[in-house]
């Protein structure tokens, strides 16, 4: 299983917490991850966002279907939210638009083993897969990819 966690890009501030829209820099920045999700991404692939104003922008960059899940709110538990990305059972690909600190904390989970407060930057996608290794047998879990907005199309000089 594959699942992708990708932190909600740039909000604006004033509003109540869940009605929060996304900034002129986020919806760029939404737009341009959304672009190399969408290129790199299969054509089956679950995406799965919290309910909150933007996370629902930023899903909506990427074009495609998504299901908007209550449990995976700003407050989400990290395990409510591999929960519902059926981890790691799930036949394909999950994307989850979501928040910090669930997100980093997930990925702290799925790497380490322990639960962490890793940050995941606004905007920003971590790719992690669940492979079984073909001498052994164990499975194990690796990152794919971690991408931020502002590397797109930027050269690493």
């Amino acid at each position: 299983m594959e699942i992708i966690l990708w932190r909600h890009a740039e909000a604006k501030s004033g509003e109540t917490d869940d009605k929060r829209a996304l900034s002129v820099k986020g919806r760029k920045q939404a737009a341009k991850m959304a672009e190399w999700l969408d290129a790199n991404l299969p054509q089956r692939c679950k995406v799965l966002v919290s309910p909150s104003l933007r996370t629902v922008q930023t899903a909506e960059a990427l074009g495609r279907k998504f299901r908007v899940l209550p449990d995976l709110g700003p407050d989400a538990d990290p395990f409510t939210v591999l929960s519902a990305a059926n981890w790691p059972e799930a036949k394909g690909p999950v994307v989850i638009v979501g928040h910090q600190p669930a997100l980093g904390q997930i990925a702290a989970l799925l790497m380490s083993g322990t639960q962490q407060d890793w940050r995941i930057r606004r905007g920003d996608v971590w790719w992690l897969a669940e492979k079984e290794r073909k001498k052994s047998g164990e499975r194990g879990i690796f990152l794919r990819v971690v991408m931020s907005p502002e590397m797109i199309g930027s050269s690493f000089r």
